[in-house]
């Protein structure tokens, strides 16, 4: 029994999906997006999409939930889309755009320039008295979050004072500084 693989999935307006024997292309009004399944079988029926199991193998039933879940996301990302954000915490952290280039300024003795997958759109806020924000919107999850982790990893926050790139809304595990 799956709860997530069970749950049909509502197709908006403007959305269409193609399934093939072993490949779903989902399209969109921002793009259109390919998975390859195997051991689940997808239906369409009047605006909704379903994911069945072939076989009650315990790879099957492993993958029902997973591929029901990436087909949800292809069908949210290229009605709506994704987006992160990503917090510069520290003393002269900047960051800086020039189309798809992002120019970050970490503390470290050089820039740290960075070349975003044309995919991932990327903007840069900078306003004075508050963290820099980088604000990364793309209609494909996966990359999303794989640009977003790259760009955090330039960087992590450390634990004592909080300083690094953290995402938007992120809690950080403080720690105590030294008592004397």
């Amino acid at each position: 029994m799956s709860r997530i693989g069970n749950n049909p999935i509502t197709l908006p307006a403007g959305v269409t999906i193609d399934v093939k024997e072993n490949e779903v292309v989902v399209s969109g009004k921002l793009g259109a997006l390919s998975q390859e399944i195997k051991g689940v079988s997808v239906k369409v029926e009047d605006g909704t999409i379903i994911v069945e199991r072939l076989s009650e193998a315990k790879a099957n039933i492993a993958l029902h939930g997973l591929y029901r879940s990436l087909i949800s996301n292809m069908v949210h990302g290229v009605s709506t889309g994704f987006t992160k954000e990503l917090e510069l915490v520290g003393v002269g952290y900047r960051a800086s755009n020039q189309g798809q280039v992002l120019d970050l300024s970490l503390g470290y003795s050089h820039n740290i320039v960075f070349d975003i997958a044309p995919e991932v759109k990327v903007e840069t806020e900078t306003v004075k008295g508050k963290n820099p924000i980088v604000k990364l919107t793309s209609h494909d999850k996966q990359l999303l979050g794989h640009v977003a982790a790259k760009i955090r990893s330039f960087r992590k926050p450390e634990p004592y004072k909080g300083k690094g790139i953290k995402f938007v809304g992120e809690e950080l595990r403080r720690k105590a500084g030294k008592s004397a």
